[in-house]
């Protein structure tokens, strides 16, 4: 055990293994005594969702809010166990990873934990933030749940299994036959297990550009491996006089005779949809809905009220009652295709008209409130999801909580909670680097927002930073900090990266000097759409200082910034920021 001073605070030391910090919090294990020097201490973290459309909204205990998981939860995929759903997002190269969610209600999300929580299940190395962990499909068959995904930086397609959903969960069992992304495991009526993913078209020849196609083989449960050749099922999608483009995120339903095949189309921009095949037989051939697609929003006014686009890559489940209902992505913009959030999840209910599923409402503008689906309302609290929110973390847990995040694997141990402190160790790994560098951060989930925290840090030198950052990835971000400045001064500073502004360098756009240098710092994001401003303070009742309004976020857009992945709000640092 080994006495720590840091800005005047005196905090006994403890580290605990990596295993357990990613494990359930119930299987916490006793740490083990480390020492960390010159580290950044975090009080708490204070997030709060104040979107405008939530405001006038009047829900009762019959509705729900879209989006049901609110923020950056995309490629939804679901399934029912008795009385209980469990959701799974795609996660890329955020550690852990595959977010798996569990209601009783389809209305109130519990995380319970993550499938991806060990090194030796993934290690995203030095990978492209959007790459790593890709579309999941998440099944349950005679007491195990199955887990199919695929790692882009890694092992490729694959499946994982449990007992328990909130695990453990095994090692991935990987499938070097399946060639594609986004796979389906569907168990039939007569004991048979089928694949089905996207891939590269037919001999490998585009017929036009995003040309892809869907293949199918078969499973052996117990030898863990594939049994059969690939076959093609869907070439291209709905029908090639039209070009469709990346055919994906394939699911395989059964129901009265028929097996269903829904997949994304479009890609996964403003022309995004989910369309709908049927057959007879497993293997086809496919017919394509004459109603396709079952949901889009392309066709919209872009001008419309609390507008969301991009909606598709959905999954359906059936309620013991017999009724279906579909979650899916789709985003929320502010602006022409500007979205900093990320691709969300929503749901709308699913009806079957001649043997054929439609979601609901699926081409017209998708409600922000809805009824919610016929199923007891659960009388669990849970820490919200989605409307407007407040969420405060104390870190006065032994663990942190399951919204938070690394940034790619973990290979060393650099963070600590003691004392209700999260102490965050400064690496020479940095922002700038697609590493893992010393970085924690939950979604922004709101378009409107505040978020803060309180933290003392004395840096080294003028190298060394800590603070928060709104983050799209390694050179699309805005961060207010604290560091030593040239003069050796002490300042509260803001900084922005991006790929078309200054050249794609870092830049501080605003700074102040500290003149309670020694003091603790608290400094807040304010965010309204496209505009972010930054503040600080010295003193807990004092008054939050402006430091520089409404810098331009569109850089936090994916449309700006490129990938899958949505803006978090992260507290980071560096010992070789700059």
């Amino acid at each position: 055990m080994i006495d720590l001073k840091t800005a005047g605070l005196k905090i006994t030391v403890l580290t605990f293994s990596m295993v357990s910090v990613m494990a359930c919090k119930k299987n916490f294990q006793k740490p083990q005594p480390v020492a960390f020097s010159n580290v950044a201490v975090f009080d708490w973290f204070d997030y709060r969702g104040n979107d405008d459309a939530y405001q006038n909204l009047s829900k009762s205990d019959a509705d729900y809010l879209n989006p049901i998981l609110a923020g950056f939860y995309p490629d939804p995929t679901i399934c029912r166990v008795e009385d209980k759903f469990y959701l799974v997002n795609s996660s890329f190269c955020y550690f852990p990873g595959l977010p798996i969610f569990e209601s009783s209600d389809l209305v109130h999300w519990k995380q319970i934990g993550n499938i991806i929580n060990r090194a030796e299940q993934a290690d995203f190395g030095n990978s492209r933030l959007s790459g790593g962990i890709y579309a999941p499909t998440i099944r349950y068959y005679k007491g195990t749940f199955y887990v199919i995904c695929t790692n882009v930086s890694g092992v490729g397609n694959f499946i994982v299994t449990a007992k328990n959903p909130a695990g453990p969960w095994s090692n991935p069992i990987a499938l070097p036959e399946v060639n594609g992304i986004d796979p389906d495991i569907f168990f039939d009526e007569d004991g048979k297990v089928y694949i089905t993913h996207n891939g590269p078209p037919p001999n490998n020849v585009s017929v036009h550009d995003g040309h892809r196609a869907i293949y199918m083989l078969e499973y052996d449960l117990e030898k863990q491996k594939t049994t059969t050749a690939p076959k093609l099922v869907i070439n291209g999608g709905t029908d090639m006089s039209i070009k469709p483009v990346w055919i994906e995120g394939p699911h395989v339903v059964k129901r009265n005779g028929f097996y269903y095949l829904i997949c994304a189309q479009g890609g996964t921009g403003f022309n995004h949809s989910e369309v709908v095949f049927r057959s007879k037989n497993i293997y086809g051939p496919y017919e394509s809905y004459a109603q396709n697609p079952i949901l889009t929003q392309k066709h919209l006014d872009p001008n419309r009220k609390n507008q969301v686009s991009t909606t598709g890559h959905a999954d359906f489940v059936e309620l013991p009652n017999g009724d279906w209902w579909s979650v899916f992505l789709g985003c929320r913009p502010y602006g022409p295709d500007l979205y900093n959030l990320g691709r969300e999840t929503f749901m709308m209910p699913v009806e079957w008209k001649n043997d054929w599923p439609e979601i609901v409402g699926g081409n017209e503008p998708i409600p922000l409130i809805h009824k919610r689906p016929n199923l007891p309302l659960s009388k669990e609290k849970t820490e919200p999801l989605n409307g407007n929110f407040v969420s405060k973390d104390n870190f006065d847990s032994n663990v942190l909580d399951f919204k938070w995040s690394f940034i790619r694997t973990p290979k060393e141990k650099w963070y600590e909670l003691i004392n209700g402190k999260l102490l965050v160790k400064p690496r020479k790994e940095s922002i700038h680097t697609e590493t893992n560098f010393s970085f924690i951060g939950r979604r922004q989930q709101h378009l409107k927002f505040e978020a803060s925290v309180k933290f003392e840090f004395n840096p080294e030198n003028n190298l060394t930073v800590a603070g928060l950052t709104a983050f799209q990835n390694e050179k699309h971000y805005l961060l207010i900090g604290k560091r030593l400045n040239a003069d050796n001064k002490l300042e509260v500073f803001v900084e922005r990266t991006a790929s078309k502004i200054n050249n794609g360098k870092s830049e501080i756009i605003s700074k102040k000097e500290l003149l309670d240098a020694d003091k603790e710092l608290f400094v807040k994001i304010e965010g309204n759409g496209r505009n972010y401003s930054f503040y600080f303070k010295t003193a807990q009742n004092s008054d939050w200082v402006l430091l520089i309004k409404d810098v331009n976020g569109s850089i936090l857009s994916t449309k700006e910034a490129g990938g899958f992945v949505g803006t978090y709000l992260a507290m980071y640092t560096s010992s070789k920021h700059f």
